[in-house]
């Protein structure tokens, strides 16, 4: 927590907000429905150049995407670039971005799954990042509890969340930076100069599709590497699309096994990753983590220093 984060400037209204796909192909639909929603906020939409493209597996060449992604990090009136879809890419970008001067102008970067490389990349910067919803999702509206949060996030407001509480988890208190993201994205990332798994944060991991053993040889590596069990706490978010295996009837017995070695808080089952229900992470703020015996757990931001 040594480490001053830089927090991008609360959105005003005719702000502008840049729609990008750095990775898969998106539905122009999805794009298509999510402009007026965002518009009824006040803020202005910028659908990027190659954002409906199509190439191969991806929404671009690398170069369309990172054109894309650089023309919204180096324009002034964009304030929060908002990526469409995740599937995979990112990665083909990020050395090509570290040369940007990001941090001279910060922005909001908006997304989850894949995006998790790209809130890796920000994280770096010491700039803050939103894992959150992306165009699918946020064109349900602002009645819809996940992006009113999303939404009040981006106006500069500190959220507090209050989600129940699983048998699996273990009772305590925790302060620190939060960090994670979609857990076989960042884990490809360990060693790298985007590595943001550290010791003496608050993890938060999910994924989706990927086998309990995959997940677990992730474990082991944090675990042999010295990161798990140095952590302040951990927060399991929902892993889906798998099937038990013949030593897990689920992913989160196996991570219950992981983590009983350590007395950090953990909460489990925590409505982050690949479902209807995604709260907004701020990757890299300050929180606080309460897990407790009520049924009833906490996660608590700190208020964000430029919110006035």
């Amino acid at each position: 927590m040594n480490q001053e984060i830089i927090y991008p400037k609360p959105l005003q209204k005719g702000d502008t907000i840049a729609i990008l796909s750095p990775a898969g192909v998106v539905s122009p639909e999805h794009v298509k429905h999510s402009i007026p929603v965002l518009e009824a906020q006040g803020w202005k939409v910028k659908v990027m150049p190659h954002t409906l493209g199509h190439w191969g597996n991806y929404s671009g060449t690398p170069s369309e995407r990172l054109a894309d992604l650089e023309n919204a990090f180096l324009d002034p009136e964009v304030r929060a670039i908002l990526c469409s879809r995740g599937g995979y890419g990112v990665v083909h970008l990020l050395d090509s971005l570290n040369r940007l001067p990001i941090a001279k102008d910060p922005k909001w970067v908006i997304g989850y799954s894949d995006i998790s490389a790209l809130h890796a990349f920000m994280s770096t910067k010491g700039i803050a990042s939103i894992h959150a919803s992306m165009t699918s999702h946020i064109r349900k509206g602002a009645d819809d509890i996940d992006n009113k949060a999303l939404f009040e996030i981006l106006r500069g407001e500190a959220p507090a969340f209050t989600f129940n509480g699983h048998q699996y988890d273990r009772l305590g208190q925790c302060s620190g930076k939060i960090i994670g993201g979609n857990v076989a994205v960042i884990a490809e990332l360990i060693n790298t100069p985007y590595d943001i798994i550290e010791d003496d944060t608050i993890l938060f991991i999910e994924d989706i599709a990927e086998p309990i053993y995959k997940i677990e040889r992730i474990m082991y590596q944090l675990r042999l590497s010295g990161v798990l069990p140095r952590l302040r706490g951990l927060v399991v978010g929902q892993f889906t699309d798998y099937k038990p295996d013949s030593n897990y009837a689920n992913m989160e017995t196996m991570i219950y096994d992981m983590v009983k070695p350590y007395d950090y808080p953990v909460a489990f089952n925590v409505p982050i990753g690949h479902v209807e229900h995604n709260i907004p992470i701020v990757e890299s703020a300050k929180v606080t983590l309460k897990v407790t015996d009520a049924g009833q757990n906490h996660l608590i931001f700190w208020p964000f220093p430029n919110a006035d």
